[in-house]
């Protein structure tokens, strides 16, 4: 039995598609169990199941770890992130489990300005310590992030950021699910740490130009300052500070430390990446 941590999210909703397609018993595990049956519906019925748990609660963990041999772990960044993730993988640990998937961050140098790396970088030393195998997903940037930028593409032809014209790594998260499940079901794969990028890096002027292309008329990316960026995030986003600063500083290291695709994906999956201009066109309707 795999049990799913982050159901609901980006990645984990597009796990529970693939392990559904494949068969494979998957406990999904939400603080809104009926929601999510909801959201399911008739997918996976014969072989997902779920059940009630939450990060905070470890009751509520031990109930839903019985009988689980397998962990895929993703939970939402936050200030509390190392001390919930840290209590699963003990909770994991107790209760048998023996390989646990977790989705890290690609920011890993030791001095990274980007603090939220600093928090998994914590995690990924006391999970190599916990005695269970583990399996390390690091994806670069969303694709399916870029959706963010609808409001003010759609209103004023514009987005916004600070990476000036540095190239960036993109990912759908349908691959890093894609992946996620392959090491989920072939141990052959599992035990390793896996950088996870798209085919190929674009800078936000360039996915102006191609979103310019796409829609027909003019999208301009405008550049800013990290201070009014996020004051921007805070005060128009009403995002909270230390989210607005792991946007600012991941967006900053960008423009820091130069990236590259990998072909991490490519090995596991033995097929490319999605790419970026298929996403763009895949969700044309949505940017205009």
């Amino acid at each position: 039995m795999i049990a799913i941590i982050g159901a609901t999210g980006t990645i984990g909703s597009e796990l529970l598609k693939r392990l559904a397609d494949l068969g494979v018993p998957a406990r999904a595990l939400s603080r809104e169990p009926e929601k999510l049956r909801n959201r399911l519906g008739d997918a996976g019925k014969s072989t997902i199941e779920v059940a009630g748990a939450d990060a905070a609660d470890p009751e509520s963990l031990r109930r839903a770890f019985a009988g689980v041999k397998q962990l895929f772990l993703t939970i939402s960044n936050s200030p509390r992130q190392v001390e919930l993730e840290l209590s699963i993988i003990r909770l994991a640990a107790e209760a048998g489990i023996e390989h646990i998937v977790k989705i890290s961050s690609p920011a890993f140098e030791e001095l990274s300005p980007v603090a939220v790396a600093g928090w998994h970088r914590d995690i990924e030393s006391f999970l190599d310590e916990s005695g269970m195998t583990r399996t390390v997903l690091r994806p670069y940037a969303f694709m399916q992030n870029l959706l963010r930028h609808v409001p003010t593409i759609t209103a004023q032809g514009a987005f916004f950021g600070v990476m000036g014209d540095a190239p960036c790594n993109f990912i759908d998260c349908r691959d890093i699910a894609d992946v996620a499940a392959e090491v989920l079901t072939n141990q052959e794969a599992a035990g390793r740490i896996y950088t996870l990028t798209g085919p190929e890096i674009y800078s936000y002027p360039q996915i102006a130009d191609k979103l310019s292309d796409l829609l027909g008329k003019t999208i301009r990316y405008i550049n800013v300052e990290p201070q009014a960026m996020h004051r921007n995030l805070t005060e128009q986003g009403r995002m909270p500070p230390w989210l607005a600063n792991h946007v600012v500083e991941i967006q900053t290291m960008s423009t820091l430390v130069p990236e590259r695709p990998t072909d991490d994906v490519t090995r596991l999956l033995g097929r490319q990446p999605r790419t970026l201009d298929g996403f763009l066109q895949e969700n044309v309707e949505i940017f205009r």
